[in-house]
Formats: C-alpha cells, structure tokens, sequence
C-alpha cells in the first residue's frame, strides 16, 4: 500500500502535515507492507503555486497512491480521489511519524470536507 500524506517541508518522518493538501509544498509517498513502512520518498508538489479542479488528485494517482491523507479536505476533491479509488482521509497533524502511525494502527477516519469548504459553500474547489 501507498499513502501519500501532504507536507509544509522536506524532512521525512518529521515534515509537518499540511492543513491544505492541494497548497502544500511536498508529498510523502510511504511504501507500507502489513503496519510497517519499508520506505518512504518526499516530492515536490508541481501545484503548489495553483491549479484546477482534480489536477493534483490526479497527479497523486499517478504517484501510485491508495490513500491521501491532509489536514483539510473539501467535497470536491474527497469526489476525485475516490474516483481514482484513493481513499482520503482528512484530521492529519503533527509529523508524517505521528500521522503514520495514527492511520495504520486504526486512529483515523475516511475523509470529512473541512469546515472552510462548508462554512463558504466552496465545494472544495480551493482544496484540490
């Protein structure tokens, strides 16, 4: 299994979770065999600076990804990456160490729009 979690930086097991994947800086992509990581790589987000509805759920797909985990997520992206049989899930804080093995040892759940998705009827659309 893959997950791909969104980071504010470059180190590893101690980047920071991203609020707003779809505006973070880097992915980690995590190998994972059982509940164990074998390896993880961090890439850079090539839409950082913007993007369209689905292109970075897309790109995450084509990272070979089978979860995304974020701190925030809105509706319409929680749609891509369910599309691309990605299971998001959204309340990820703290190091990619924290998050890891929060997710892997059951501690997380299947994605919620964020509450600026709701709160302003976005949609999601500033999330993916």
């Amino acid at each position: 299994m893959r997950i791909a979690i969104s980071v504010e930086d470059n180190n590893g097991f101690d980047s920071v979770v991203s609020h707003h994947f779809g505006r973070c800086r880097y992915f980690v992509l995590a190998d994972v065999e059982g509940e164990e990581v074998q390896e993880i790589q961090v890439i850079e987000n090539p839409f950082f600076a913007g993007h369209e509805p689905g292109m970075v759920p897309e790109f995450i797909h084509n990272q070979g990804a089978n979860v995304m985990i974020s701190g925030g997520m809105g509706r319409k992206a929680i749609g891509f990456f369910q599309q691309y049989g990605i299971k998001p899930a959204t309340g990820g804080s703290g190091t990619v160490q924290v998050v890891l093995n929060k997710y892997l040892g059951g501690g997380m759940t299947l994605a919620e729009p964020c509450r600026e998705s709701i709160k302003h009827a976005h949609g999601g659309g500033h999330h993916d």
